[in-house]
């Protein structure tokens, strides 16, 4: 196994990202390899000097990156030695087993549907991000950003693909499917969600149980929520602030401390046909790891393979 890491993506790269390498390899085994892809030397270098063996990874050299404010198609098209293209054409070629990068969300984007493509049957991919439940655990919300307008017929696809995601990666049974609406009633919420409904109540490879209002994200009524990219991204914003508040306010609560995003690492993209994971701009070593680990998980569970034959 072999795990592609960006490690020139990200605002604290690449000292956060080869931290965070280093922390996930203590958890790997011997036949379990980071891929690290970025500037050789440099990567090398900081790994030496965290008193550990620079052998325990393996390397490919890109000494180009592509910055946060760059236009994504361009600079995928224009920076073949950036880290991310050179990653996705290591993903590409199968060097790699999955990608994963703090960097560029538009053109970690472009780069997945370029190179490795999106699965046949798909209408287009979803970013999928954990919601932490009240009692335990955490159930998938998506899309949380790749797509902003959605058509009806997208959202049951989103809630397959989040319940193999739910079930296999995560090991949750029998997942739950709800859509995220301003009403538990049938006949509320906007022309996307009244159209949604019944296609997601007719599928019959998902588990529906309804609408989810905003109050019910974080109970257990659904494991997997589905919305637009443009109402997902909003909520994991403002779920994303819940554990700075707290923080700010200067008290500890579990279920808030669940809202860290170092606990999850990544956000993977479901529909294309290799593991990828989106990473935190401002991801610390801790967020590394995790996203790391999750790309390990990923592949260890064959979800990639499962979701083909779903839409096969």
């Amino acid at each position: 196994m072999k795990i592609g890491l960006d490690i020139l993506g990200g605002d604290f790269a690449p000292e956060a990202t080869i931290q965070g390498a280093i922390l996930a390899a203590k958890q790997l085994s011997e036949d379990q390899k980071i891929v690290l892809i970025g500037d050789q030397e440099i990567a090398k270098q900081q790994i030496e000097q965290a008193g550990e063996n620079p052998a325990f990874f393996e390397y490919v050299h890109a000494p180009d990156h592509i910055g946060m404010g760059e236009h994504p198609t361009k600079a995928i098209a224009h920076k073949p030695e950036s880290s991310i293209a050179r990653g996705f054409q290591l993903l590409k070629e199968g060097v790699i087993d999955s990608f994963a990068s703090a960097g560029n969300t538009g053109a970690m984007l472009v780069g997945a549907v370029l190179s490795v493509k999106t699965i046949p049957g798909v209408i287009r991919p979803a970013i999928a991000t954990n919601v932490p439940k009240i009692k335990s655990g955490f159930g998938i919300l998506l899309d949380v950003g790749a797509n902003a307008d959605c058509k009806p017929e997208m959202l049951p696809q989103f809630g397959l693909m989040g319940s193999l995601f739910s079930e296999y990666v995560y090991g949750i049974e029998k997942p739950t499917v709800g859509l995220v609406n301003i009403g538990e009633e049938e006949e509320k919420g906007n022309a996307l969600t009244l159209a949604a409904y019944p296609l997601l109540k007719e599928n019959q490879y998902i588990n529906f149980v309804g609408n989810i209002e905003g109050r019910e994200l974080f109970d257990e009524k659904a494991d997997v929520m589905v919305c637009d990219g443009f109402v997902g991204n909003i909520i994991l914003k403002l779920a994303e602030s819940f554990y700075v508040l707290t923080r700010k306010k200067g008290f500890r609560d579990s279920f808030f401390d669940r809202f860290n995003y170092e606990q999850y690492g990544g956000s993977p993209i479901l529909g294309v046909n290799a593991p990828v994971i989106i990473g935190h701009g401002i991801s610390s070593p801790e967020a590394i790891k995790n996203m790391v680990l999750l790309g390990k998980d990923m592949i260890d569970s064959d979800i990639i393979e499962r979701i083909k034959l779903a839409f096969n």
